[in-house]
């Protein structure tokens, strides 16, 4: 199948029927029809649809190199500027169908295994089989529109495994066995975002150090079916409020669950190993792919209609209440406007500089892209701050759509207005806020974000080593103090 459309999505998905709890109970029957993953699927759904839509499809797919059948574009590998162009026009138009509420929409993961699939050839040098499993990989979920998870760490019990004393039981994920079929996982995994709604789940975690580094049963990439039986997703508590799109705005439609992925002595085929072993090899396909900067050119896309969206709300929320007249209104509103600006010009800038990798992908210019994935996590919070300092005791104070539906309804009407709305829609409004700045779902997002690359201190650190001109840069002062 190339480009699927939503139907298909959602019919896939509910035949996947993978190993799903929440809440202490097994989920069972149709996934699409369950509280917790009916929003996000519904509007999943929809957005698959526009590749197949007259009126997007040209702008969603692009023809398979294989069959010249159209599939997705975010599976593109950009060779020439105008291929992150149109990358960029694609992946800009989901992000607004889902205004950058889904950290793991499916253009995310299509750009992670694009951008893997380019450094294919590292592993040729020692692992050649691997190369081709993981170009081959690449092709099979392009053409057949494959919907992808992953998981890169491991829990806490995982990772301090040698302090927290586990022998007899170890806790780190390992390959604990090899045979003709291929090799045996048992561990568990963090944080799968949209693994219980995918088909697939694409595992690479960040290798143990190992007294043996080319054979270390810690190191290994793979990629394998989310149902296979042996395979478990537990569910963290879902934050979808209820239905009512009115009382619950984002949470109805784009709450994406977080699942725990606990492989059991899963069997991995040979054919699905990209790597084994080889610490030295995880990290160099990892680091060589450019991973960051490739996937990061989908985040822009996500955070630059984010922030649309909360500027949008925050100037709504304004007018409603009447503050536009307010400085310190408007020096809070200036802080968001900086912030969307500043944004559009790194997207702009990563994408004009880009040149030609030593794969002949054409890669973005690094520079703005790890200033920006530095940048995101601090200013997140504070436009967060923002909604809250301006909705105050409108976020607290928030009535339920049914109260219109009774006796109280008539007070309601009198004293819930804002300037140009009815009480009702300003109640709308609020709930809006409301899930945005306090709710679970909102709590989540601001989290999420902080944390989207890693701890900030990670984050930072790549950007300073990875920050290309420091040294011009320091030269040019020397030159100017000692050589002038």
């Amino acid at each position: 199948m190339p480009a699927k459309n939503g139907s298909q999505y959602i019919e896939r998905i509910n035949n996947n029927l993978p190993n799903v709890w929440l809440a202490g109970e097994q989920v069972k029957g149709a996934i699409s029809e369950h509280k917790a993953f009916k929003g996000l699927m519904a509007t999943q759904s929809n957005m698959y649809d526009m590749q197949l839509d007259d009126k997007w499809k040209a702008k969603m797919t692009y023809a398979s190199p294989l069959t010249g059948d159209p599939v997705g574009l975010s599976f593109m590998q950009p060779r020439m500027k105008k291929d992150l162009a149109a990358r960029r026009e694609m992946m800009q138009a989901w992000a607004y169908t889902h205004h950058g509420f889904l950290g793991r929409a499916p253009d995310y993961m299509n750009t992670t295994l694009m951008a893997y699939s380019t450094a294919a050839g590292v592993l040729e040098e020692k692992t050649p089989q691997y190369a081709s499993n993981l170009r081959r990989y690449y092709e099979y979920c392009r053409e057949n529109d494959i919907t992808l998870s992953h998981v890169y760490i491991q829990p806490k019990a995982g990772r301090l495994a040698s302090l927290l004393g586990f022998l007899e039981h170890p806790a780190a994920a390992r390959v604990t066995d090899k045979n003709k079929d291929g090799i045996i996982v048992r561990g568990a995994f963090l944080l799968d975002t949209q693994g219980a709604s995918s088909d697939e789940i694409l595992v690479y975690p960040v290798p143990h150090s190992s007294p043996d580094a080319d054979d270390s049963p810690y190191a290994f990439a793979f990629a394998v079916p989310s149902n296979l039986p042996s395979i478990r997703f537990i569910c963290r508590e879902s934050f979808v409020g209820g239905e009512s799109a009115y009382n619950y705005p984002l949470s109805s439609r784009f709450e994406e669950m977080d699942t725990l992925v606990i492989f059991e002595d899963v069997l991995v085929p040979w054919d699905r190993v990209f790597v084994c072993g080889d610490e030295e090899m995880a990290c160099r396909l990892f680091d060589e792919s450019s991973f960051h900067i490739h996937s990061c050119t989908q985040i822009m896309c996500k955070n630059i209609a984010k922030t649309e969206f909360l500027l949008g709300t925050i100037e709504t929320m304004i007018d409603a209440a009447g503050l536009g007249s307010y400085g310190h209104v408007i020096d809070k509103v200036t802080e968001v406007i900086i912030a969307l600006e500043t944004l559009k010009a790194l997207q702009l800038a990563a994408e004009k500089g880009a040149s030609a990798n030593r794969w002949g992908i054409m890669l973005p210019n690094r520079n703005p892209i790890l200033a920006t994935s530095a940048y995101f996590p601090t200013i997140y919070p504070r436009m967060i701050e923002i909604i809250q300092l301006l909705g105050a005791s409108g976020l607290i104070m928030v009535p339920d759509e049914k109260d219109f539906e009774t006796d109280i309804s008539g007070p309601l009407n009198l004293y819930m207005k804002g300037i140009g709305l009815s009480a009702k829609e300003n109640i709308q409004l609020s709930r809006l806020a409301w899930e945005l700045s306090i709710s679970a779902f909102g709590g989540r997002q601001t989290v999420y974000e902080r944390f989207f690359f890693g701890n900030p201190t990670s984050v930072n650190n790549r950007l300073y080593h990875g920050y290309k001109g420091r040294e011009t840069l320091k030269q040019r002062v020397q030159d100017f103090l000692f050589h002038s």
